[in-house]
């Protein structure tokens, strides 16, 4: 394990997300899982990465730390296209019209990290610009229909077919989109746990 800082620590994920479980696995990291269901609302005036900063921290609080050498790792992530933030769609119209909105543009996912003991508190966020080529009627309803991704900001997975035939690039970190930034996470947690 490359990470002996962390031996002295039990990580706590507060998310159910399987594809942030997956990740802080594959980065060979010992964790439990202790989410909360909040309701993941913010103040009307915040924007951008503020909004995800609010949620992250509004995750954490929520979750009782059970004895000092314990981690917290919380987050949220958002899509942020023109002034605006696109969360999880209700259903699939609203699902299509997120997509439509983002073919042909450029827009921002922001993942809000924060790191929490019974002592101190972190957060800190990641910006990746995701471009969509244009994209037909035909392909956003296939996709919607055949991948349900009803539990994904913005309304899709770049890892999955619509990642594959409409981005046509990106600038920042692939895993941010995915829902963790990971690189951050690990440059992060090191230097949270030494300061």
């Amino acid at each position: 394990m490359p990470y002996q800082i962390l031996h002295d620590y039990a990580l706590v994920l507060g998310s159910n997300s399987p594809r942030r479980k997956q990740f802080l696995t594959d980065l060979g990291l010992t964790f439990v899982v202790r989410a909360s269901d909040i309701e993941e609302n913010y103040p009307p005036e915040l924007q951008g990465a503020a909004i995800t900063d609010f949620i992250a921290k509004l995750k954490a609080d929520a979750i009782a730390l059970t004895h000092d050498k314990e981690i917290l790792i919380t987050s949220d992530t958002t899509v942020w296209s023109e002034g605006q933030s696109l969360g999880k769609p209700v259903d699939r119209q609203e699902a299509i019209a997120m997509l439509q909105r983002l073919s042909g543009k450029m827009h921002e996912v922001i993942t809000s990290i924060c790191l929490k003991t019974t002592q101190k508190e972190h957060v800190f966020h990641v910006i990746t610009a995701v471009h969509f080529k244009a994209l037909s009627l035909e392909q956003i309803e296939y996709y919607i229909d055949q991948y349900q991704p009803y539990d994904k900001a913005g309304a899709y997975g770049i890892q999955e077919w619509i990642g594959l035939v409409g981005i046509e690039r990106i600038n920042g970190s692939y895993t941010n989109i995915v829902g963790l930034p990971t690189t951050e996470l690990m440059e992060e947690l090191i230097q949270f746990i030494k300061a």
